[in-house]
């Protein structure tokens, strides 16, 4: 069941220029309002109080807000699309491909196989559903210059997909600053409204965060932009159902002392641990092998699974 246009909201004392000033604050679907605050409303411009308040009522009875049963959210979660990585090692630790509806990070050193994996998901999540795909177009916002077609064109050819049509289901989008990146994902949403999109993927989404903000003087406007940016997701990821991948970057971490086993953590702190649903953590394998472990996850159990990166993508070793 897809997201219920905002359209949908007009009558009841709500007018097309309402829901104009909606679409012009970047509420496309009548889900995006029913999870906005009535602080955000109120700030649109021509919106009063009284306004603010018609609108999520409205919207309240659109969409259901309130409690549901254990069993229920079960069934719903039955019918939760995966999206396969293109490994059988890596999809089985993943108990069968990156979940929909939240937000999966990635991270690790340089060439530990974060952006391949990106590459990849792109291309998967074109698949059928029977296939391990998602039957949608994917969204690649890129902070580093490391997008490349020739990588998803090979890839398709693995799958033996036509590779102009898979690059012309990819939207892509050079993010170049932080605020620049926040306002992509406006876009991002009015184009999720329009046709249907299964994967959202952040290569990498505090790469920018890191150059923009310096010194600890500037740490709490850092995370707090950060915080607003990874909620943002978030809820495309609720409204749209889509699976949205952040990869992060790691740093050294110089209160581990020289007896930790990794000393090399994360960047971002709380704020993107808490944000992320499944945190996977790469480092590099002997040769092309990479491994990937489960470092935070509600569902899955701590354990790593070794992939391959070939011409063609990723892929299981050949030993396994």
């Amino acid at each position: 069941v897809g997201p219920t246009p905002i359209s949908k909201l007009e009558g009841n004392g709500l007018s097309a220029a309402d829901i104009k000033k909606l679409k012009d604050a970047g509420y496309h679907t009548v889900e995006s309002v029913a999870f906005a605050t009535r602080r955000a409303l109120i700030a649109i411009r021509g919106f009063s109080e009284g306004k603010a308040d018609k609108v999520l009522a409205e919207a309240s009875k659109l969409v259901p807000l309130g409690f549901t049963t254990a069993t229920d959210y079960h069934t719903q979660r039955s019918d939760m699309i995966q999206i396969s990585s293109g490994s059988k090692n890596l999809d089985k630790l993943l108990d069968g491909g990156i979940e929909t509806g939240s937000i999966t990070e990635l991270f690790g050193e340089f060439r530990t196989g974060k952006t391949q994996l990106c590459h990849q998901l792109c291309v998967t999540c074109q698949l059928p559903f029977d296939q391990g795909g998602g039957e949608g177009k994917a969204l690649y916002i890129d902070t580093e210059g490391t997008f490349r077609p020739e990588r998803c064109m090979a890839i398709a050819e693995r799958y033996e997909l036509n590779a102009d049509d898979v690059l012309d289901n990819i939207a892509y989008a050079r993010a170049y600053n932080s605020d620049h990146q926040s306002k992509l994902l406006v876009q991002a949403a009015q184009m999720m409204s329009e046709s249907r999109f299964a994967l959202l993927i952040v290569d990498s989404a505090t790469a920018l965060y890191r150059t923009d903000y310096s010194g600890r003087g500037e740490l709490a406007e850092r995370q707090m932009h950060l915080a607003r940016f990874l909620r943002q997701l978030m809820r495309l990821a609720d409204e749209f159902g889509i699976a949205v991948v952040i990869t992060n970057q790691v740093v050294a971490s110089v209160d581990g002392g020289m007896f930790q086993a990794d000393p090399k953590k994360p960047i971002g702190g709380n704020i993107i641990a808490h944000a992320s649903t499944t945190r996977l953590k790469f480092r590099k394998g002997k040769e092309n092998q990479r491994v990937c472990s489960v470092y935070d996850s509600p569902n899955l159990p701590e354990s790593e699974a070794t992939f391959c990166i070939g011409g063609d993508g990723i892929s299981d070793p050949p030993d396994s």
